[in-house]
């Protein structure tokens, strides 16, 4: 049973689908459709802007969208999942790409979600770190210890990868504790704020408004998503655990788990990069990972 997955922010490179603008005709058109929708040329910036311009969260999340999107579009016919997943901010691609949201409807949330959420990393000095080689309950515990900062657990990527999210000081902590209870490492990630976690309370409320006047249909099959790793069709289901998505964690190792116990033998990574294949192998190595 084929799986398709859809990479979230972390994905991207310089000149990131150039060779599919430059050799599809309906690649380039959908990437111009992109540029009018978003209103400046995203194109120029992922084709030839810098690593830094790249980092931008307002650029990052819907070039990468933008990019996943475009090489399921342009699979065609060949594009049939019986199930899909999407990492954060993967999740819109993979609504998208199975039509629970029309092509521009879905980069206009992503644009919206990536503004609302910079403001909110503005707001409060705040940052992730990444925790390697400890039970994700030591890790959940220990977070949950420190009371007078804020830091959660915020992407359960694979089993022994756990990323934590929340203010600098209550980070810089938890990393301490966490090394001096066993963790291969906890080290602090080049980010601009606190992802998936209470601090993203204003950028959900302000999400949450463009998303309920939003229209969604019903996918051409489950999506599995990041709040409960479940599958899910109905629109309003869909949408609720989409505005809770932003300050929850990413279940992405329940995700794959349950995927797997449902019946997917096979991965195909949706995107510019195999950050995801290299996960799901490590979380069900019985099954086949690859890039379409």
């Amino acid at each position: 049973m084929k799986a398709y997955v859809f990479p979230g922010q972390g994905s991207q490179f310089k000149g990131m689908g150039k060779d599919l603008y430059d050799n599809s005709a309906k690649a380039k058109e959908l990437f111009e459709t992109g540029n009018s929708v978003l209103g400046f040329r995203l194109t120029d910036i992922m084709f030839e802007g810098t690593d830094e311009d790249l980092k931008q969260t307002k650029v990052t999340q819907p070039a990468i969208f933008l990019h996943s999107v475009v090489l399921a579009i342009l699979k065609g016919e060949i594009f049939k999942p019986a199930m899909v997943a999407g990492h954060s901010l993967g999740e819109f691609s993979a609504l998208t790409a199975t039509g629970a949201l029309s092509f521009e409807d879905g980069l206009r949330l992503v644009l919206q979600r990536a503004l609302a959420m910079q403001k909110a990393c503005e707001a409060t000095p705040s940052t992730m770190a990444a925790v390697l080689a400890l039970e994700d309950s030591k890790v959940e515990e220990i977070c949950a210890s420190i009371k007078d900062d804020i830091v959660v657990p915020a992407n359960y990527n694979c089993p022994g990868q756990l990323v934590i999210s929340g203010t600098v000081p209550g980070v810089t902590k938890a990393c301490e504790l966490l090394k001096a209870a066993g963790a291969k490492r906890a080290l602090m990630l080049p980010v601009g704020g606190a992802f998936h976690s209470p601090l993203m309370e204003p950028a959900r409320i302000e999400l949450s408004k463009a998303i309920e006047a939003t229209t969604f249909n019903k996918p051409v099959c489950v999506v599995y998503q990041n709040v409960n790793a479940s599958p899910e069709t109905e629109p309003e289901a869909i949408k609720r655990n989409l505005i809770a998505q932003l300050t929850a964690p990413v279940r992405w190792t329940q995700t794959i788990q349950r995927m797997t116990a449902d019946g997917a033998t096979q991965y195909y990574e949706v995107g510019p990069s195999k950050v995801l294949q290299g996960l799901v192998k490590k979380i069900s190595p019985s099954v086949e990972a690859m890039s379409i």
